[in-house]
């Protein structure tokens, strides 16, 4: 199944529920490494999503109250979103396709005010979900 091909400037959109973490998101940039051009801009290859890192992202739970911050990245992408035969620098292109699975890491847990010390959210790490926007509306691989 063909989709589009996603390029340097595309963006991934993070969904704000993170399993029982609420998360304030940003969109990620991602930077095509592969040699192909689309609009004057690089394609985006197997392996780029992984350097998609968006710092300093506010979160909360049910359990507490004070926020906490963490960083949101792209723990894998789903399989219509690598290419199976449209290449560039002998890599899978990445495609718009469905959604990814995201990782939200805690920096700064958040915390529930307690006496004589807060409590701190123990999870060092919550799952969701998320999906590309690309720029080209021209360009399919499949």
């Amino acid at each position: 199944m063909s989709d589009f091909i996603l390029i340097t400037g595309d963006k991934a959109m993070f969904n704000p529920n993170f399993g029982q973490a609420i998360v304030t998101v940003r969109p990620g940039d991602l930077i095509g490494t592969g040699k192909d051009k689309i609009n004057g801009k690089l394609v985006c290859v197997d392996g780029d999503e992984k350097k998609v890192i968006v710092p300093g992202c506010n979160y909360m739970t049910p359990q507490y109250s004070i926020p906490g911050v963490g960083m949101l990245t792209i723990e894998s992408l789903a399989g219509n979103q690598k290419a199976q035969k449209t290449k560039s620098s002998g890599k899978p292109v990445l495609l718009k396709g469905a959604s990814f699975q995201a990782k939200f890491q805690v920096m700064v847990p958040a915390q529930q005010p307690s006496i004589p010390n807060p409590i701190s959210d123990s999870t060092p790490e919550y799952s969701g979900t998320g999906t590309f926007n690309s720029m080209n509306t021209k360009v399919k691989g499949t």
